[in-house]
């Protein structure tokens, strides 16, 4: 594992890389941390997949960041065999293992983490995203949009599409194949959320699979979400090959004006990628010219200001 020598010694230059400078805003930096690696599925590689997660944490406490963002299902690996399988890689949440540990480092630490496991809730499976910070266990999304044998073993989320509000901004997450789904990251934005951090486990489709640059078609979907709805979004995406199938790599943090911030990880490397941001700033990005305001410009005359969403109010940006 080697930590990516993507740090930012000048955090204002890099807010102005994700938003538009505004005269006398108050800048608060927040050093965001990616972390790409390679979990294996198995119960005998559970206690190798957590090592290996709190290895990369502690590099990135030492790196200095404040938000971490795990791929998803770190603590598991993917490839299941079947539902028998699923259910003995999973855990409740919250009182689960992995979050009381999640949950216990970043109350020692001081930071926030973005984790994602197998969710066991009577005889439900999920694909769920947590929160955790100093003050504790925040919340949790259920990944609602399923790929593939997903829909075998996990349901479907069921409690919509939360924006969390934390000391260093509003936090809204997706997982992996929701980015696919504009209507995903148009919501959470919609909900007021300043940065999105997305778990992924990108695996292989039909080729080409990357660009002659190195970037797979999800990367730009990354960047397009991000860039469309004046938000950051921080991806961390897995690496290797498991069980006959490989994964993306490219995890990235991406500007308010979709450009990733640094660079974006290569397909097999295992690093951690780190942006210096101004969360609060996606809340005057959307600012284009004198004349255009992104959210302000939507036509809600014409369609829902929250393309039929019920589970929240928006919220004023």
């Amino acid at each position: 594992m080697t930590a990516s020598s993507d740090t930012h010694p000048s955090p204002i230059a890099d807010v102005a890389r994700g938003a538009d400078a505004v005269p006398g805003l108050r800048a608060s930096p927040v050093r965001v941390a990616v972390v790409q690696f390679d979990p294996q599925v198995g119960v005998e590689n559970l206690a190798r997949n957590s090592a290996a997660i709190y290895q990369r944490l502690d590099a990135a406490v030492a790196n200095g960041a404040q938000l971490v963002v795990l791929p998803e299902l770190a603590t598991t690996g993917y490839c299941f065999s079947g539902r028998a399988e699923a259910y003995a890689h999973a855990e409740p949440v919250p009182g689960g293992a992995a979050v009381q540990g999640w949950v216990s480092y970043a109350a020692k630490h001081g930071i926030y983490i973005v984790g994602c496991l197998v969710e066991q809730d009577g005889l439900q499976l999920f694909d769920t995203a947590v929160l955790v910070g100093p003050e504790g266990y925040i919340g949790r999304y259920r990944k609602t949009h399923l790929w593939n044998n997903e829909k075998l073993w996990f349901t479907p989320g069921d409690e919509g599409y939360p924006v969390f509000e934390t000391k260093i901004g509003r936090i809204g997450l997706l997982v992996c194949w929701d980015i696919w789904f504009p209507e995903v990251p148009r919501i959470l934005a919609q909900l007021g959320a300043d940065i999105v951090c997305a778990p992924t486990n990108w695996v292989w489709t039909p080729p080409p699979l990357y660009d002659a640059s190195g970037t797979c078609m999800a990367a730009y979907l990354t960047m397009t979400a991000a860039h469309a709805n004046g938000i950051f979004i921080a991806t961390a995406d897995r690496i290797g090959t498991e069980r006959g199938a490989g994964f993306m790599g490219n995890s990235l943090i991406a500007g308010t004006n979709g450009w990733p911030i640094g660079r974006i990880a290569g397909p097999d490397e295992d690093t951690i990628l780190y942006a210096d941001v101004d969360i609060g700033a996606a809340r005057s990005a959307p600012i284009w010219t004198p004349l255009n305001d992104l959210h302000r410009d939507r036509r809600t005359d014409l369609y829902d200001p929250l393309l039929g969403y019920v589970g929240a109010r928006a919220l004023p940006r």
